[in-house]
């Protein structure tokens, strides 16, 4: 079976130590109001309302062709990783669809709104920090963190199945998937469907999961190779006999000078 040498402990603390800075950094932007500003630039307010809401062609390029190209990418990497016997390429996409299920999973539980439904955008419910109490009326919910973008997002796995292969291929994929997810999310935004925040804690929930789940199988890949090694408490084999204690077969047959 296809693998590839774990990736060594510093590089999955760069990954956690950047987890943490990026978090703290997305904590502040939400004391900025960058999401409602960003919003009242899609937003038309002699209309009251999003007048890209509803519209047809980004409907169907940044909410299905994107989507679809995204499972396309992955359905031939499903095939490759089987065809090739390749563990770190379904590795890979078990990384991929924990993430985008990690989002889903708190976004069918969060009392967040989407800013097409909050009363400051045409709608009736009442707006609220990350972390601030829920209001009176939150209105419907069920749109925090932003789902559509993590299937962009997603693609961050591919950064981890190339970087102990090649380093420069995995910052490229690194690259098309930050593109992606924030391409993705921007649909979205110009829709009203989502404030820049909720696209943004969603990669960073991707990028969080897809860390966790390749450090786990390098974790375990790497002690099934410790597993592998021979003792170095072993004594050494005597010359001439093989480290059971048996002399050569062809010591056997050769004939007493």
């Amino acid at each position: 079976m296809n693998g590839a040498t774990p990736l060594p402990g510093a590089f999955y603390a760069r990954q956690f130590a950047g987890l943490a800075l990026a978090a703290l950094l997305l904590l502040w932007l939400d004391t900025t109001g960058v999401d409602t500003w960003l919003a009242r630039l899609a937003f038309d307010a002699a209309q009251s309302r999003f007048p890209l809401q509803h519209d047809a062609t980004i409907e169907w390029l940044n909410h299905r062709l994107a989507k679809y190209a995204v499972f396309a990418t992955a359905a031939v990497w499903l095939w490759r990783g089987v065809a090739e016997r390749d563990a770190r390429r379904l590795v890979q996409l078990g990384a991929m669809a924990a993430g985008t299920l990690v989002v889903a999973a708190l976004k069918a539980r969060s009392a967040h709104t989407c800013p097409w439904d909050l009363a400051a955008y045409g709608g009736s419910a009442d707006a609220f920090a990350l972390f601030a109490p829920v209001p009176a009326h939150p209105g419907p919910g069920h749109c925090f963190p932003g789902g559509h973008a993590s299937a962009g997002f997603a693609l961050l796995a591919a950064f981890f199945y190339h970087a102990p292969r090649d380093a420069s291929r995995a910052r490229r994929w690194l690259a098309v998937a930050l593109a992606a997810g924030l391409a993705m999310g921007a649909g979205q935004m110009l829709r009203g469907a989502h404030f820049l925040s909720h696209n943004l804690w969603s990669g960073w929930l991707v990028w969080l999961v897809s860390a966790t789940v390749f450090l786990c199988h390098d974790l375990a890949a790497a002690g099934r190779e410790k597993n592998r090694r021979p003792s170095d408490d072993s004594p050494p084999s005597p010359p001439g006999q093989h480290a059971t204690g048996k002399r050569p077969v062809c010591a056997e047959a050769e004939s007493p000078r």
